[in-house]
């Protein structure tokens, strides 16, 4: 009998595996559950198989995609806290801020302009407000305590600040299931205008983004400082 290949032996048991664990782990993961809407930041605790089974979806063919992957190759974050910290604030949080009021300005646009249309994503721009008034006192909390800290002491135990900030990136998903429910997940209505375009664009852009700056601090970054 032929031996199993590296790619085989490491995707053993992917049902029964976290996603959390799968998403730190495995490189390209976590495009895989972006494109089966599996939440691996927020709920990273739940299986593979408890994961598609709260989607309505088999879990068999994302274990063959995630077969396909090469678990040699390296991950995309930094293993070291100082640098993943940096790359975190530089990738994630400066983005976050110079694209989110874009976004704003265009979902207001779209509002007004389509006003009439059935699948006009109404109250879309005050959620994408509220979400940059979250996320920047969040991110300003990370920046000024929570990551100075964590480079001045990379050994600590920080379990109840990060079970704060946990808390509050909950609130962040709970945001973005509500973008998409008022987005038909991001469906384009036929004969969407350019500026209905612009917005669906940097709107994936944003989710793609938000869920991997919430993968990067739950499941890796933080259980470093949790014991």
């Amino acid at each position: 009998m032929q031996a199993p290949t590296r790619n085989e032996a490491n995707a053993a048991g992917l049902n029964s595996r976290r996603l959390a664990e799968l998403a730190s782990g495995l490189p390209g993961a976590t495009a895989v559950f972006r494109r089966y809407r599996l939440d691996f930041c927020c709920g990273g605790d739940a299986t593979l198989e408890e994961a598609a089974q709260k989607r309505g979806i088999s879990s068999r063919q994302i274990e063959r995609e995630l077969q396909q992957l090469d678990a040699a190759a390296p991950l995309a974050l930094p293993d070291n806290p100082a640098e993943l910290i940096g790359f975190i604030v530089s990738r994630y949080h400066d983005v976050h801020r110079q694209e989110l009021p874009e976004l704003i300005v265009l979902a207001t646009k779209v509002e007004q302009r389509h006003r009439d249309h059935p699948d006009v994503p109404a109250g879309l721009a005050a959620l994408l407000e509220d979400m940059l008034v979250e996320l920047q006192a969040h991110m300003s909390k990370e920046e000024t305590i929570l990551f100075p800290l964590m480079r001045a002491n990379p050994g600590a135990l920080l379990a109840p600040p990060l079970s704060r900030m946990r808390e509050e990136h909950e609130d962040h998903g709970r945001m973005l299931q509500r973008l998409h429910m008022l987005t038909h997940d991001l469906e384009l209505p036929a004969g969407a205008c350019n500026t209905w375009h612009a917005l669906h664009a940097g709107l994936h852009k944003f989710t793609d983004d938000l869920m991997e700056h919430l993968h990067a601090e739950n499941n890796v970054l933080f259980p470093k400082f949790e014991g």
